[in-house]
């Protein structure tokens, strides 16, 4: 097993290689507006998942995930010309549903927000159930 440090620090690499070679360009239309986000690589060095969104609709991020995994071999490639070391490690494409999270986390905010309001609405007009004041106080005794 190999150090996590070093892990880490290919991981780095291999997503600044990708995120370059798509810059320069895919010969495949079907490839959309890609941006690599993470890329996390096992133990051993063995694994690369590479983990990525695209800008558009959703025929369009099925078009890009496939567009990639066709061009598995070439990127993976680049990054054996592109690291020191001994074996290459394999590529495995993820679309990363971050920006869906995101909007569904706002989405989420959102309504907590307008249930606040609405709840400090009834509160600033609600009236007590019993006496305002239900404690006993000494100056009511005498």
């Amino acid at each position: 097993m190999a150090d996590p440090q070093r892990a880490r620090k290919m991981a780095d690499r291999i997503k600044q290689i990708i995120a370059r070679r798509l810059e320069k360009g895919i010969r495949d239309p079907r490839l959309g507006f890609v941006t690599i986000t993470d890329v996390q690589v096992t133990g051993d060095l063995q694994h690369a998942s590479v983990f990525f969104t695209v800008y558009g609709t959703d025929e369009e991020r099925q078009d890009s995930a496939a567009a990639l995994k066709s061009a598995t071999g070439m990127l993976r490639t680049e990054v054996g010309k592109n690291i020191t070391a001994r074996l290459t490690p394999s590529l495995e494409f993820f679309l990363d549903a971050v920006p869906e999270n995101a909007a569904h986390i706002e989405g989420l905010l959102r309504e907590a927000k307008d249930r606040d309001a609405s709840n400090h609405e009834l509160a600033s007009s609600a009236d007590y159930a019993g006496d305002a004041d239900p404690y006993r106080h000494d100056d009511e005794d005498a």
